[in-house]
């Protein structure tokens, strides 16, 4: 028998036998299945860093150590005016003051060297080694634009929501509840950055501290002026004794006129913010298709002249 046949055989063989073992195992009990599928494995420290997030498992060391130096360089309190920024941004990444610092390093280290590896390319050694240090300054004040950004936007979107949350609230303070069980009835009903500052300020009630500081706080950390107006309103009704009834119906009131200028102004605002990409994008495609076809013509009997 030719060894390539004898080869084929025994391969056929081998292929039978692997796959009548595997069919003739015995399956799994029904019970002890189920059971499998019931008890929770305990995750390993491997796999339980392998399932968290890419910035928990790289970036967020790297910050950490990075932190420390920002720390060691902390003068005139720069590290507490940058977690009170954070504050009014929700603190996003769970970032405070020392490790926004660490992000600002990082950041300055990859701009610098993004820099210094692009333009090398082009000015040489020499001239990416200018630009990567101009890098350096650029990337380290690069995420306090972001940080500012997330600020307005935030506060943006708390003065969106305060009418409607001051709807609900008005209309559980008229059914009979006192103001912070109509506040914890908004905090309970409706979601965004405001219900998360109006929760955090009934766990500071709870906790013994006093309702005008607990709302002051909100006002400060919303950086919005409707909602400083809101909030001084309802602390001032406290202290003279005013029904908070009738405050939350005036400024309900008010907030809806206020939100109607808002659309208004967003509405006269739209034909100029349209005059831009009008001029720079649209205004250029008619000239090329009503002047095109004249100039191509100009230019075939220029042509047509010179011979």
């Amino acid at each position: 028998m030719p060894p390539q046949i004898l080869i084929a055989v025994l391969a056929s063989l081998a292929v039978l036998l692997i796959t009548f073992g595997i069919a003739a195992r015995p399956g799994k009990d029904a019970v002890q299945a189920r059971l499998e599928q019931l008890v929770v494995q305990p995750k390993t420290l491997e796999e339980y860093e392998l399932g968290q997030p890419f910035f928990e498992r790289t970036l967020r060391p790297v910050i950490k150590r990075l932190s420390k130096v920002g720390r060691r360089g902390d003068q005139g309190g720069i590290i507490a005016r940058t977690d009170a920024k954070l504050e009014k941004a929700g603190y996003p990444g769970g970032l405070r003051g020392a490790d926004w610092m660490g992000v600002k390093i990082l950041s300055a280290i990859v701009f610098g060297v993004l820099f210094f590896l692009l333009l090398s390319l082009i000015a040489g050694v020499q001239g990416g080694l200018f630009f990567g240090l101009i890098g350096l300054p650029i990337g380290f004040m690069a995420p306090e634009f972001w940080l500012g950004r997330k600020i307005r936007g935030r506060a943006f979107e708390m003065v969106l929501q305060l009418p409607d949350a001051l709807d609900l609230l008005t209309i559980s303070v008229e059914a009979g509840l006192g103001f912070d069980a109509a506040l914890a009835k908004v905090v309970e009903k409706m979601e965004g950055p405001l219900v998360e500052e109006f929760r955090q300020a009934l766990a500071e009630v709870r906790m013994g501290r006093t309702r005008r500081d607990a709302l002051r706080d909100v006002a400060t950390r919303s950086d919005a002026q409707p909602i400083s107006n809101f909030i001084g309103a309802i602390v001032q009704a406290e202290q003279l004794g005013v029904p908070i009834a009738k405050v939350l119906q005036i400024q309900s009131q008010q907030l809806r006129i206020e939100r109607r200028q808002r659309a208004e102004e967003a509405a006269a605002k739209a034909p100029v913010k349209m005059l831009f990409p009008m001029v720079g994008c649209i205004f250029p495609t008619i000239f090329i298709v009503i002047l095109g076809p004249a100039v191509v013509t100009v230019m075939g009997g220029g042509v047509g002249g010179g011979i």
